[in-house]
């Protein structure tokens, strides 16, 4: 079963409370997501350990409910 955007924006809040989340649906199947997320707590971290983050925080739905997720990343400015 694909997740909805409030499925995955609140695995994210709950990671990333302070984080700004963009959410587009690429393929309108619930399957496809796109993120954008800004957040203090990718401070002096590398973007694969960025994104090691925001795949910890979907955790085991990653690659099963979510089956792709095009990630960009970024410090508050």
């Amino acid at each position: 079963m694909p997740m909805t955007a409030p499925q995955i924006e609140a695995l994210l809040r709950r990671a990333f409370p302070d984080a700004q989340i963009e959410l587009n649906d690429t393929a309108g199947d619930g399957d496809h997501w796109r993120a954008r997320i800004v957040s203090a707590a990718f401070a002096g971290k590398t973007r694969v350990q960025q994104h090691q983050m925001v795949y910890g925080a979907i955790g085991p739905d990653m690659g099963g409910a979510l089956h792709a997720l095009a990630l960009q990343t970024e410090v508050p400015a």
